[in-house]
């Protein structure tokens, strides 16, 4: 036993607090002279190490902590769609998006849009009032007032047929004055459309500079598209809404992508296949809030006709020059305000069938500088 308590090694091993002896063939080895603790007692602890310094003893510097690379561009997410830098969202569009598009375009552009509207209006009131006053129909109607209730049904109908073919030779006048400022209003509004789609600056002049170039084929396209709309509806009125509708982007398909009048046509029936009834009822809305507008609009400057439905129905409302100028005013007022909002929901229409079959989005976002996500890698 040792003093330490623990069991004494055979003769040879080496003891607690004795450096052991180097075996026979074994090289000496140095070891420190360590004093032995009494007994209780804990040793010292051995000196820390020290830090490494340079030669020169300064400090080195800290290693650089590890960043992350920094995104460079944020693309936009599909589910919302790449952005609005203009005045419609770049994605597939609901009713909504369709109404508002042309609704904010009306009121950021509103002196363009406006102005434009006002001289188109006032010219198609003019021709219309012009050729009134040449195919005066007021004689014929003096004739029918006269006639009493003793006139035949002969004289009657003699006097209706008469009066009759006066009033298609005024609507035939009318139709030509609406057609030209329908060109006009056409052609302008979807210039500055396919610019306010991307958010950019629009300029009066270069928008009608452009616009100018593409009236004649235009003024051609919309006496077709007219044309084919008024023989379907004399044989019957459910084959008028197919060239109504089928036909309807043609105008924005001609003057955007600048191709011949048939080209436009194949175009527009390409672009509303498939999606005949949503444009049809999206065009027949747009219809119903214009003419219901127009309608609230004109009711005060046509007064005079307004009070023969409170008098002897049997009474034969005469117009006066000015009812008929005061009923002009109204209607330039009426078209400058709501003229445009149908011209640039059927351009927002054709933009929207081609984001959804062409990924036109995609295009117009590189145009107004919207980073796109990269198309998906093969595996």
């Amino acid at each position: 036993m040792t003093e330490t308590g623990g069991p004494s090694g055979p003769e040879g091993t080496e003891t607690p607090g004795k450096p052991a002896q180097p075996q026979a063939g074994e090289p000496a080895q140095p070891q420190a002279d360590l004093p032995t603790p009494p007994r209780g007692e804990v040793p010292p602890s051995p000196a820390p190490e020290q830090q490494w310094q340079s030669p020169s003893g300064a400090t080195p510097p800290p290693l650089p902590s590890y960043q992350a690379p920094q995104q460079q561009q944020q693309y936009p997410n599909w589910k919302v769609g790449l952005g609005r830098p203009g005045v419609i969202p770049l994605r597939p569009l609901n009713l909504t998006d369709i109404l508002d598009g042309a609704v904010t375009t009306m009121r950021r552009y509103w002196r363009m849009v406006f102005g434009a509207a006002a001289v188109t209006a006032v010219l198609t009131a003019a021709i219309d009032l012009i050729g009134y006053f040449l195919v005066d129909t007021t004689e014929d109607l003096e004739r029918l007032r006269d006639l009493g209730p003793a006139a035949t049904d002969q004289e009657l109908l003699n006097q209706t047929l008469d009066m009759l073919g006066g009033s298609l030779a005024a609507s035939f006048v009318s139709l030509i004055a609406t057609m030209i400022g329908t060109t006009l209003l056409t052609g302008f509004l979807t210039v500055l459309m396919g610019k306010a789609a991307l958010g950019k600056p629009i300029v009066f002049k270069e928008a009608v500079k452009e616009a100018a170039g593409r009236l004649l084929p235009l003024l051609g396209l919309t006496v077709l598209y007219t044309l084919a709309i008024m023989v379907a509806a004399i044989f019957c009125f459910v084959p008028a809404i197919i060239p109504f509708t089928f036909w309807a982007l043609a105008s924005p398909a001609l003057l955007l992508e600048r191709g011949t009048v048939r080209e436009a046509f194949r175009r527009s029936a390409k672009l509303v296949s498939g999606m005949f009834w949503r444009i049809f009822g999206i065009l027949l809305l747009a219809a119903v809030i214009s003419a219901f507008l127009a309608m609230i609009i004109t009711m005060p400057f046509s007064f005079g006709a307004f009070m023969t439905l409170f008098t002897d129905p049997e009474q034969v409302y005469i117009p006066s020059t000015g009812d008929l100028i005061l009923q002009s005013v109204g209607t330039v007022i009426a078209q400058t305000i709501v003229g445009p909002f149908s011209a640039l929901v059927t351009v927002i229409l054709y933009i929207d069938q081609r984001m959804r079959r062409e990924g036109m989005d995609i295009e117009l976002a590189r145009a107004a500088g919207i980073a796109t996500p990269p198309p998906p890698q093969a595996w």
